[in-house]
């Protein structure tokens, strides 16, 4: 009896299903401490290991004469996905999802940040795929057709563990898919992603919000659009957008050893309304996101990039349609490949008459990945006459390039003198590309003034999103930034846009600092030309209301809000949910009106997508 419980024991240790699932196993686990810094070994072996474990032993029944060959490449094709989404966690701060591998493509934009995003422990992944070498080689001296018999028993079994996990899956809110994988499964949570945006939402309705219901939500009393108090001081004027790359608001007013960072954008506040406390609200789509904040005033996609999401041929409601009803000619210029975030896309659904990006816009005095944001504005200024000629009024949407990560501009146009201990680093790479690109904002301003059209214009100037987060930022530049901003780098300071409304004769060099979004800039352009969109905005107009209630998707964790007090980061894959008093910074204690405002902006932001849901099959 104790011979054969010793055989029985001796045939698993030696088996060689046994070891490559053990080495799978760790490989698991290794994955689930560094991304989720889950240390709970039942969770892992029970809820985690048995999908992966199911898609191996598949592998190798498919493979059947090759399935040394098919363990071999899983567990390579593994370990590159896990760095993959190693590298980008460590950058955008969120798990990747199945939409992220559609975007492979967009690599080039940020290739020049990669490198600061790895470590050398991080290919410690590819390290069983060295150690199956041996093993194959051990157990192929006597392999035989039995050594994988039983394969189809494990198969069905690790199916059972894993049907059951994802049914239960299917049973919880998905509202943050960081935390969700977390809680889970990394695959699980893939495959309620892939029911949510393909069948769920497709049966999702909701209850219609009215603007007042909107405007109350907020915390505000309801206005109509025509009796504000701004509308229609800038009508008629031409109008001028400059969306600036990675541009965060603590640059403007900013000075270094006495330089100012951004010297033109700080003259021009003199005829500016300048708004301090506005936050980037974008998702995956990044950049061509907040093209769609300003262009709709609803709210991207969060995991999917929003342009994925728009069917070629559509003709949505946006500010440029809105504009072209009202007599102008609209144009927008980008100086990248019009593919990158299918732009291609975009522009027409949007409705642009001219389309300008780099095809059209020459490749010269390229820094990082396109042409310099001089030759951006040159061009520009090169088609401003036809345009003029063509349309009594124009609207010129421009994307800038060069203040894009990983920040390195060559020495002739580093325009500032930056002390010995910036030299090198990440943030002294920053100011810099900040420096070069306000210095072109000002001389299109220049050209604009010689052009005779700058007192009739109306110019609205803000930025992107953040340029400064993820493993790049290093201790040393965090240091830095403390000794520039007089406190520790947070998320306010990471999140907070600068918007500028420039209009000569209007404006006088005014700050406004309630809160406000980028979902808010749509409807606030338009209250001051006077113009009405013909479909409902989620935003507002900054200048009437006071109270506001921001939600935001990828760069924080799903049922996060800000308020005009606080900011609430709901529990992600590492971190709790935390309350910050957004004038300090500081962790503060729950309010009894928390999960109020967390259902509030909820509703808000599912009201959004219900209204672009509704875009799309119109």
């Amino acid at each position: 009896m104790k011979k054969n419980w010793a055989k029985n024991i001796k045939n698993v240790v030696l088996h060689p299903f046994t070891w490559i699932m053990l080495i799978l196993l760790i490989k698991i686990i290794a994955f689930q401490i560094v991304i989720f810094d889950n240390k709970s070994f039942f969770h892992i072996l029970i809820v985690e290991f048995p999908m992966w474990a199911l898609f191996l032993t598949i592998f190798i029944i498919l493979f059947k004469e090759r399935k040394w060959l098919a363990i071999w490449l899983y567990n390579l094709g593994l370990s590159t996905l896990f760095i993959v989404v190693i590298f980008y966690t460590r950058y955008f701060s969120t798990v990747p999802s199945y939409y992220d591998v559609k975007q492979i493509y967009q690599s080039n934009s940020v290739g020049g940040t990669v490198a600061l995003l790895g470590t050398p422990y991080d290919y410690l992944f590819f390290l069983d795929v060295a150690v199956i070498l041996p093993l194959i080689w051990y157990f192929k001296r006597g392999d035989s057709p039995r050594s994988f018999a039983n394969a189809k028993k494990w198969a069905i079994g690790f199916s059972c563990v894993g049907l059951i996990t994802t049914i239960i899956a299917f049973f919880y809110p998905l509202v943050d898919v960081s935390y969700f994988a977390k809680k889970h499964g990394y695959i699980q949570s893939q495959f309620v992603q892939m029911y949510e945006r393909s069948i769920g939402k497709a049966f999702a309705e909701n209850e219609y919000l009215s603007d007042k219901d909107l405007a109350k939500l907020k915390g505000n009393s309801y206005v109509p659009f025509t009796e504000h108090d701004t509308y229609g001081l800038a009508k008629d004027r031409h109008v001028f957008v400059i969306q600036v790359e990675s541009l965060q608001g603590f640059t403007i007013k900013q000075s270094i050893d006495g330089q100012e960072i951004t010297p033109n954008l700080n003259a021009l506040l003199k005829e500016s309304a300048y708004f301090d406390n506005v936050y980037q609200q974008i998702g995956a789509g990044n950049t061509s996101d907040a093209e769609w904040l300003m262009h709709t005033s609803l709210y991207p996609e969060g995991m999917d990039p929003t342009v994925n999401v728009i069917d070629n041929g559509s003709e949505i409601p946006s500010l440029v349609r809105t504009l072209k009803d009202n007599g102008y000619g609209t144009a927008t210029y980008h100086a990248d490949d019009i593919t990158y975030w299918s732009r291609d896309k975009l522009y027409p659904a949007l409705g642009f008459d001219y389309i300008y990006t780099s095809e059209e816009i020459p490749n010269e005095k390229e820094i990082g990945f396109g042409p310099a944001d001089e030759v951006l504005f040159n061009f520009v200024e090169s088609q401003l006459p036809n345009h003029l000629n063509e349309h009594d009024k124009m609207y010129s949407n421009i994307i800038t390039l060069t203040n894009h990560t990983p920040f390195e501009m060559p020495e002739e146009f580093k325009y500032l003198d930056l002390p010995d201990e910036y030299e090198g680093t990440y943030v002294g790479n920053y100011l810099q590309s900040v420096r070069y690109t306000d210095e072109q904002i000002g001389l299109f301003i220049k050209q604009l003034k010689k052009l005779g059209i700058y007192d009739d214009s109306l110019v609205l100037i803000y930025g992107d999103h953040s340029g400064l987060h993820g493993a790049p930022v290093t201790e040393k530049d965090y240091e830095i930034l403390k000794e520039i901003l007089g406190h520790g780098y947070n998320l306010q300071d990471r999140f907070v846009v600068p918007v500028i409304f420039t209009a000569p004769g209007i404006f006088h060099g005014e700050t406004h600092s309630q809160l406000g979004g980028q979902i808010d800039l749509m409807p606030t352009l338009l209250n001051l030309l006077g113009i009405e969109h013909n479909t409902q905005m989620i935003g507002h107009n900054l200048f009437q209301y006071k109270h506001n209630l921001l939600g935001m998707r990828y760069y924080l964790p799903g049922g996060s809000f800000i308020s005009d007090n606080t900011l609430y980061t709901a529990p992600s894959a590492k971190h709790p949910a935390v309350l910050y008093n957004r004038e300090t910074m500081k962790k503060t204690k729950n309010t009894k009106n928390m999960q109020k405002r967390i259902d509030n902006t909820l509703q808000i932001m599912q009201y959004s997508d219900y209204i672009r849901k509704e875009m799309e099959e119109e």
